[in-house]
């Protein structure tokens, strides 16, 4: 069996270190869970191609005997109490060996294509993989998938524990290829998939990144400025005796940042509040799917969100219909995929008038949110071959899907500019005329009686 490393917290804040046997780093956090300890770190010990260590090993014990006589009372008798600091709480949360990223996915999937092309059976492919992985974390759950495959469990039943860490769309190009048989195609479909996922990400990032950064930039020179600048030439003109005033409206605008920072507290509490209010509202069935309607129809991104949303439907439902499953069940599987409360109603609503004999396709239409182009191509496609028009409406949809973001990128530079504009302007009223009050130095003439 595997030797784990653990460490971890007890309810009181004591800390628990052992180092134990059990069949999947999973099944080991889930106990240490269940028993009341909190996983600060597991770290699987390679033992797996040591062949002479089938007698029971020194110092060791099965999980379940030393949950069994756990006991946080005496150990905190024998040790003291240790709280919970934030340093703890920022390993556990934030520990780069404690994550795995999507890049981590990226090599293991294009790893494991290229082993499977060169007829390397799964276990053998894994293993190799394995060998070669750093991330502790991610090693730790290919080990999990390892053990499963071993066990005659397929990848993909294990990969869904871990759905925080592989796409469900991820996870569904992985089933059909197990049970399909075609499992390296399926990876091939997935390295695209992530590719196509990464370039749309560090797209939109690149669109959003530097707007922010420049607005945030000159919003913090407006509010320094005025808490710095504006009282230093109050001071000049108070030490000279000049009867200058500064512009009125950097006097109000003085006026409420010096208000805000004495009573910080008071639009604290009202933005905490506000806050709170939008959560709780939020987290109510009918604010969650209030929320998400807003997502889908908000400026500028709610085009390109629901755009993005139904692509991935559709690849899904296609990848399904592909592997023999009937529409009805190939939605069935793929409502999976969004976490949307809009698109899951539209997708119940589907399913159900298939069940009565309706089109599948009228919910999508009748939203209002999918364009008369992709609900025309979906009927034309159950008239004749559905997978094949489908193949073709994601063909379009992803030229649609560049053309939004082609437009995101003219659209919000010049929302953004408006916006920064504005702001520079007040900042040359409230700042800037003050100090060129200043330079050109009509606040002599005042204090000498000219």
């Amino acid at each position: 069996m595997p030797v784990y490393v653990y460490r971890a917290i007890t309810k009181t804040g004591q800390e628990v270190k052992n180092r134990v046997e059990d069949t999947n780093r999973l099944n080991l956090i889930k106990k240490l869970k269940r028993n009341g300890l909190l996983p600060i770190s597991v770290t699987q010990l390679n033992y797996r191609n040591n062949n002479v260590q089938k007698a029971k090993r020194k110092n060791m014990e099965n999980i379940d005997k030393v949950l069994r006589k756990v006991n946080t009372a005496d150990i905190d008798s024998r040790r003291g109490k240790r709280r919970i600091t934030l340093k703890d709480r920022a390993l556990l949360l934030f520990s780069k060996g404690e994550r795995v990223t999507q890049r981590d996915v990226m090599v293991f999937t294009e790893n494991f294509y290229l082993l499977k092309k060169a007829n390397f059976n799964n276990i053998h492919a894994l293993n190799t993989i394995i060998e070669s992985t750093d991330n502790m974390a991610f090693r730790g759950i290919l080990e999990d998938i390892l053990a499963g495959v071993e066990a005659g469990e397929n990848m993909y039943t294990t990969m869904e524990y871990y759905s925080g860490i592989f796409p469900y769309i991820y996870i569904n190009m992985i089933k059909v290829g197990e049970l399909s048989g075609s499992l390296t195609s399926s990876l091939e479909q997935a390295i695209t998939y992530l590719d196509e996922s990464s370039a749309m990400n560090k797209r939109l990032r690149n669109i959003l990144i530097p707007q922010l950064i420049q607005f945030c930039g000159i919003l913090c020179m407006l509010i320094l400025g005025t808490l710095f600048a504006i009282p230093a030439i109050q001071n000049v003109f108070d030490q000279v005796g000049s009867k200058e005033k500064l512009p009125a409206i950097t006097l109000w605008f003085s006026g409420v940042i010096d208000t805000l920072v004495e009573f910080w507290y008071i639009p604290l509490l009202i933005i905490l509040g506000i806050a709170a209010g939008v959560v709780a509202y939020v987290g109510t069935p009918k604010g969650k799917y209030n929320f998400h309607y807003f997502k889908y129809t908000m400026p500028i991104f709610g085009k390109l969100i629901y755009a993005l949303d139904f692509e991935r439907l559709m690849k899904a439902v296609l990848l399904n219909i592909k592997n023999g499953m009937r529409i009805q069940d190939a939605l069935d599987v793929s409502k999976n995929i969004t976490k949307n409360y809009v698109m899951l109603s539209i997708i119940e609503s589907s399913i159900n008038n298939i069940l009565i004999g309706q089109s599948w396709i009228e919910p999508f239409e009748r939203s209002g949110l999918s364009s008369p182009m992709i609900t025309e191509m979906l009927k034309i496609g159950m008239q004749t071959d559905l997978a094949e028009m489908m193949e073709k409406l994601l063909e379009y949809m992803k030229i649609d899907i560049d053309n939004i973001i082609q437009k995101i990128m003219k659209v919000l530079p010049q929302v953004v500019y408006i916006i920064v504009g504005a702001v520079l302007i007040f900042f040359v009223i409230v700042v800037l005329v003050p100090i060129i009050q200043v330079y050109m130095g009509n606040f002599l003439f005042t204090a000498a009686g000219v």
